[in-house]
């Protein structure tokens, strides 16, 4: 697996080696001894989830104040766009962020590690998006900034209007959101 630094050095993109035929192809999506020394510390996944969206879904952009939760995030089915957005006051990147597209073609995953914010678009008819988390989800703690706050000026992809959640609908900007120490 090729593993990459992106503008934010936490975060990373995973290329999986893949193994392909006329039969079909064989990857190995997670190997804990290499992940860990590619971030550089041990990391316990304690929960996968699997969504199914449609196209235009924006799902974002989520964080949790306290229980922060690392993520290692991928397509199985369709094609995303997925931004990480550090919202970690004392990193020299605090209000950055990092976008890169997600598909079930390309088999990359995305390291967005605790202390992001994290969102993404649905650029084909359906996704199907993988993640596994390293703290559970814990509503009471969860927050959102809006997807298209002016101050992070994230460049999504154009045509399409987000189809969003109320709660996501309802995402506060930047310069109000209430981050974690």
């Amino acid at each position: 697996m090729q593993i990459t630094s992106l503008a934010i050095p936490d975060v990373k993109l995973l290329e999986p080696k893949v193994f392909g035929d006329d039969r079909g192809f064989f990857l190995e999506s997670y190997n804990q001894k290499g992940f860990e020394a590619a971030i550089g510390r041990q990391v316990s996944f304690v929960q996968d989830n699997h969504s199914r969206s449609a196209k235009g879904v924006l799902r974002g952009l989520h964080y949790q104040i306290e229980q922060a939760q690392g993520k290692l995030v991928r397509v199985v089915q369709g094609e995303v766009f997925d931004v990480a957005v550090d919202v970690r006051k004392s990193s020299p990147t605090f209000g950055h962020w990092v976008g890169e597209i997600l598909s079930a073609e390309n088999k990359r995953q995305l390291w967005v590690p605790e202390g992001f914010a994290h969102g993404f678009l649905v650029l084909s008819d359906s996704a199907e998006f993988l993640y596994k988390v390293t703290e559970y989800y814990a509503p009471q703690y969860e927050r959102s900034i809006a997807w298209n706050d002016p101050q992070l000026n994230i460049a999504w992809p154009g045509g399409l209007t987000p189809l969003l959640s109320g709660k996501d609908a309802q995402g506060t900007s930047f310069a109000d959101a209430e981050l974690p120490d």
